[in-house]
This record gives structure tokens, C-alpha cells and sequence, in this order.
């Protein structure tokens, strides 16, 4: 449904004939997509947002009607971006793009009326209500396999994993066993979005039963705070999770950690290779 409502939206924006204007609801379009393959919370909050900020737009319009005065649906503090903009905007500092992300997302539109406002913000109620009934079931594939592969390596037989005491040993006389999984290795865990990193904090917290066992780091985050969490991550023995947005990503020097995962792989192949 998300998919479809973007797909309208494009439409709706390249024929408005204004290249920089599509390419800001273009540009916000593609941020949706990305969130609905995040995570559940990502998706969910991100749709709140935009249908809030719309209906307020919405609210503002309404008001200079009636007073008898005609303005444009896009707000003007919207930023428009063309496609080298849009570029451009991929190879900047977290944090730029975060904010950048936030304000595009929530405001431009190809809304050109006050009733193709509200059209497009009926659409938003309706796919908020399916995300948040997606959210609530619990359903998150993705969640689930992170959670296996955590269970797996922090603690000795897993939480329900594939090593059993009463199993025989898989292994002949006198070869060496392999490693068992160990509650003092330590993950480096990747995503985009802000929403989907306080998604997953709390889920991994619960896993592990202890709030102290991850840290954070993301493009909000002060030089200090940064440098503080790295250290807890890399001295610390009660700190197994390092969960960080792409802030973290350039000139940190994370070789303590036994293993790295991209919840979500980024739109830039410079920042893998990061």
C-alpha cells in the first residue's frame, strides 16, 4: 500500500512540470520507501509525521481562505532540490542529511490544491492505521532474525539455539571443538533511520535483559558523547552492542568487534565500503 501511494505520488509530481519541485517529492517519496524496508516503527513514525505537518499546512491554508487570501500548498520554507541536490545531499554528514530527510519528508507534497491536500492526507491516515496494526502484531521478520543471530552469540548454547549440553559433540577424538559462542564477543549493529535504532535498542535491551549491554550512537550526538560511547564499547565488558546510525560509520576504529551487521544496507556504496 505504501508502494502504491508512492508511486501515485511521483506521478502526481512529474506532472507538475517543475523539476526542482518534483525532485523534492521525489526526493521525500524515496525516504519513505527506504523507512517501509527499515523497520515497522521506522515506517509507522514516519507516515505520523508527514500526515501531522500536512495537516497542519492544511489547517494554515484554511485559515487564509477564509480571510480571502490565496497561497500555495507547499509551504515556502520547504527546500526544493533538483537531482544533482539530491546527489549531493547522499555524500553529507549524518547528521545534515537526517535533518534535511526530516523537513523534506514531512512537507513537500505535489499537492496543488486544498482538496488534493486533503485527498493525500486521507491516504496517510489510512496507511498510518496499517503500519501501526503492523507494528502492534509484532510481525518483523527482520527482527526476528536479528534476534536469532543474537541469541546465538551471546550466550553459551544460544537462547533457544542450535547447540544442545546432551547433543553429541560434532567433531571426532582429539580434533579441536569449534568455538563456543561467547557472552563477551561484541556486535556492531548498522541502520539509516533514528526511528529504527530506538526501535531497536529497546527490543535488543529486552533480549538481553540489560539496558547497560548497548550502546548508541547517532548524527544528534555530540564529539563527547560519541567518543564516550565508543570507549564503553571497546573497554567495557558489560557492553556487547554498539547500535549506530552512519555517524559512526567514518574514522572509528571498532576492531574489538567479533561481528558487523547492516540492518539496513545504505543507498551509498561509499558508506559500505566506510
Amino acid at each position: 500500500a505504501v508502494t502504491d501511494y508512492v508511486r501515485e505520488e511521483f506521478n502526481r509530481a512529474e506532472a507538475l512540470q517543475n523539476d526542482k519541485r518534483a525532485g523534492t517529492v521525489g526526493f521525500a517519496l524515496t525516504i519513505l520507501q527506504r523507512r517501509l524496508a527499515s523497520s515497522p516503527e521506522a515506517i509507522y513514525q514516519s507516515l505520523r509525521r508527514r500526515r501531522e505537518r500536512l495537516e497542519s499546512r492544511l489547517r494554515e491554508l484554511e485559515l487564509l481562505q477564509r480571510g480571502g487570501e490565496v497561497a500555495p500548498v507547499i509551504p515556502a520554507a520547504v527546500p526544493t532540490l533538483d537531482a544533482e541536490e539530491v546527489e549531493d545531499l547522499e555524500d553529507a554528514p549524518d547528521n545534515e542529511v537526517e535533518a534535511a530527510e526530516e523537513e523534506i519528508l514531512d512537507q513537500a507534497t505535489a499537492a496543488r490544491t486544498i482538496a488534493e491536500l486533503k485527498t493525500e492526507i486521507e491516504s496517510l491516515r489510512r496507511l498510518e492505521a496499517l503500519a501501526l496494526g503492523v507494528r502492534r502484531s509484532g510481525e518483523d521478520k527482520k527482527w526476528r532474525e536479528l534476534a536469532s543471530l543474537l541469541g546465538e552469540i551471546f550466550t553459551p548454547a544460544g537462547l533457544g539455539g542450535r547447540v544442545s549440553e546432551a547433543a553429541p559433540p560434532p567433531y571426532g577424538a582429539g580434533a579441536i571443538p569449534p568455538p563456543m559462542p561467547s557472552p563477551r564477543q561484541k556486535l556492531v549493529l548498522f541502520t539509516e533511520h533514528r526511528d529504527t535504532l530506538n526501535y531497536l535498542e529497546s527490543r535488543i535491551t529486552t533480549l538481553l535483559g540489560r539496558k547497560e549491554a548497548v550502546v548508541i550512537i547517532h548524527g544528534g550526538m555530540g564529539r563527547e558523547e560519541r567518543m564516550k560511547a565508543q570507549e564503553s564499547f571497546r573497554h567495557d565488558p558489560e557492553v556487547q552492542v554498539l547500535l549506530a546510525t552512519d555517524a559512526a560509520g567514518e574514522g572509528i576504529n571498532l576492531q574489538r568487534a567479533h561481528l558487523m551487521v547492516n540492518y539496513d544496507l545504505p543507498w551509498n556504496p561509499n558508506r559500505i565500503e566506510q
